[in-house]
């Protein structure tokens, strides 16, 4: 190694210890004890050109390991990326900052995903380097590989031991994905210390059994070692790559290098100046970088923009024998899912009622068929769950290791790394991307789902078996909190339609969204035909059947529920009672319209007010106020069949009609 590849590995080490040690609060040992190996990425090995931080055939990298932010906001400074100063890195952790805590994605150029809860990075970059197959495959031709680069993940042993990342690393291995390769920081420290207290499986073999080529590195200092175990990782594509590197947590402070006291508190003012000291840092003036440090990352910031050059010639070449698939790149990439909205919006098929029962899900899935040929770039699948789901596109073909252009994803049984997956999906660009599983299942999908919305994902999650209409399968297979659970993450939208008009809504809504998830919630049963449902199911709630003059009562409800509302409020007109049935497919929706419009829907006038969901009460009293009530879940459900539940748990006209008569 020479002087100047040690000045600047240590230029990294320093920024990070003084940037933590200034807010306070971080993780120092992940950036001391990694500097060298992602210094050796960044500068020979990753292409990716600062100047352009969105270049489509980009490698892509992914910080799994999220509390060691500064490393890569090290990183971004020293090459330049969006202009992200010294000040910013002194900004660390503050309000507003160019530098939280965890990378975020969207807050920082040159960060590809928001990697807060551990493992979910590595699910992400399996997600990406998907995405690179499947688009390769769409766009290659002889002499013009388009998209052709890697996906890169560094995390450490609190990744590895996630679920998600086994999920994830297991299919990964089965897809044979040769351009994904996981350099593992491997400390054998974690908060509570040594690792050998939970964790002493065999990592690389785990690896080598899910079908990953393993490397070995013995010292995370070892340039030459490193960047010989990456360049083997990259010339063997048959399968993907893991690279054991082992390091020291907290290198060159020390008393604190190979501690678990380094991993997450600043090293204190008298640490940091000795870790400069044993450094041979030239100055303990905070945050001080050596001009010689800057010159040489500006070189090669200059000449990371040569293969992008590269490309970019090679791509107007492209183009200009292929116009055809010009016009492709652009559908996938700028004007497809506005061309599908508008063909979606205008065909009066998808928005019609049908003539007979029919559960919600099996329209979902008609209309997701008409989708895989009007938006090509369309990919997703379920958890095992498929045919239930009814997420299976006809004739898009299986997405696999020997089929890359298939559209269809089988995730196998793994909930939260399949959401993981799709959300890296979506964030390596040029594809839309759905998962699906049963409802009561979102349990499992909800951490990942929270990164969509977190991210500003446009993912759509389709659940099904829906309440206590899945029958007999019984409580374990019966969602009753998870609507309220979904309902209550930030920036997602919720919507349970009750028939095939207000499903069309639900996936018009999630088509047309740019920066918003969607999950669409449908059921497993038939549901009656409802008079009364149109297009206004697209502002999230509307009047669906009204009374004369001003309602004395207002029956809100949702999915399969909504026709028990009309016939309890043709039971109360009997009795002269004037009723408007509301239906509510999307409150989040609903919130996002003019006051004007929300009071002509729920006039504040009218106090009495029941809510009829077929699954947690929790969240209605928004709508239902103090003088109203609801018929909802308070307990878990119940194995029967479907229509006996309803029954048994009071979703039955009389007692609609009970409830709204005690306000």
């Amino acid at each position: 190694m020479n002087q100047l590849d040690m000045m600047s590995i240590n230029a990294i080490r320093v920024l990070s210890a003084d940037a933590i040690q200034k807010a306070k609060s971080g993780h120092p040992g992940l950036p001391l004890g990694c500097a060298p190996m992602a210094y050796e990425l960044w500068m020979n090995h990753l292409s990716h050109n600062p100047a352009d931080p969105d270049w489509a055939n980009r490698d892509r990298f992914i910080l799994s390991g999220g509390h060691g932010s500064m490393l890569l906001y090290s990183l971004l400074h020293l090459f330049g990326y969006g202009g992200l100063s010294k000040k910013d890195i002194m900004e660390f952790r503050q309000l507003e900052s160019r530098t939280p805590g965890h990378p975020e994605y969207g807050q920082t150029v040159g960060v590809e995903a928001t990697t807060g809860p551990l493992g979910a990075g590595m699910a992400m970059a399996v997600g990406m380097a998907m995405a690179e197959t499947h688009l390769a495959s769409v766009f290659n031709k002889e002499g013009y590989p388009v998209i052709d680069h890697y996906t890169y993940a560094l995390g450490g042993d609190g990744c590895l031991m996630e679920g998600i990342s086994y999920e994830a690393f297991s299919l990964a291995g089965t897809l044979k994905l040769g351009k994904l390769i996981i350099l593992y920081d491997s400390n054998k420290i974690s908060i509570e210390g040594d690792t050998d207290v939970v964790f002493t499986e065999d990592v690389s073999k785990r690896m080598e059994s899910l079908g990953f080529q393993t490397l070995f590195v013995k010292d995370g200092n070892d340039l030459e070692a490193i960047g010989q175990a990456i360049e083997a990782a990259k010339a063997d594509i048959s399968r993907p790559s893991f690279i054991t590197v082992r390091t020291q947590i907290g290198y060159g402070c020390p008393a604190k290098q190979g501690k678990a006291s380094a991993h997450g508190e600043p090293l204190g003012p008298e640490n940091v100046e000795a870790l400069k000291e044993n450094l041979g840092w030239p100055s303990k003036e905070p945050f001080y970088v050596p001009e010689e440090v800057y010159e040489h990352f500006q070189k090669a910031t200059a000449e990371k923009e040569g293969p992008e050059t590269a490309w970019q010639a090679m791509f107007t070449a492209y183009c200009q024998e292929y116009p055809e698939m010009e016009a492709l790149w652009e559908q996938y990439h700028k004007t497809g899912v506005e061309k599908a909205a508008k063909a979606m919006l205008s065909n009066e098929n998808l928005w019609k009622s049908g003539d007979k029962p029919e559960a919600t899900r099996n329209v979902s899935g008609r209309i997701l068929n008409w989708l895989q040929d009007t938006l090509p770039n369309l990919t997703g699948g379920s958890a095992d769950l498929g045919p239930s789901n009814k997420t299976i596109m006809s004739h898009a073909g299986d997405y696999s290791a020997q089929n890359r252009k298939g559209r269809n994803l089988h995730f196998g049984v793994r909930e939260m790394a399949m959401a993981g997956i799709s959300n890296g999906i979506l964030l390596h660009g040029g594809m839309r991307a759905y998962v699906a599983t049963f409802f009561v299942f979102s349990d499992y999908v909800k951490p990942m789902a929270r990164l969509s919305a977190l991210m500003g994902l446009p993912l759509t999650y389709v659940f099904t078996h829906d309440s206590i209409g899945v029958g007999e399968d019984g409580p374990t297979h019966e969602p009753i909190e998870q609507l309220a659970m979904f309902r209550s993450i930030p920036n997602f939208h919720v919507f349970r339609p009750c028939d095939a008009i207000e499903t069309a809504a639900a996936w018009y809504t999630a088509l047309t969204s740019k920066d918003v998830p969607t999950a669409i919630v449908l059921s497993r049963q038939n549901l009656p035909l409802v008079e009364g449902t149109c297009q206004d199911a697209l502002k999230g709630g509307y009047i669906l059947n009204d009374c004369e003059g001003t309602p004395e009562l207002i029956l809100i409800a949702t999915g399969s529920e909504v026709d028990l509302a009309l016939k309890a409020k043709t039971q109360l007109a009997k009795e002269g009672r004037r009723v408007r049935v509301v239906s509510l497919p999307c409150m989040e929706i609903f919130e996002k319209q003019t006051s004007e419009y929300k009071e002509s829907v729920l006039p504040k006038s009218v106090r009495k007010r029941v809510a009829i969901e077929a699954l947690s009460g929790f969240g209605w009293s928004r709508y239902t106020g103090l003088d109203g009530a609801s018929v909802t879940m308070d307990s878990f459900g119940a194995s029967a069949p479907s229509e006996k539940l309803f029954e048994h748990f009071g979703f039955t006209v009389n007692h609609v009609v009970e409830v709204a008569k005690s306000l």
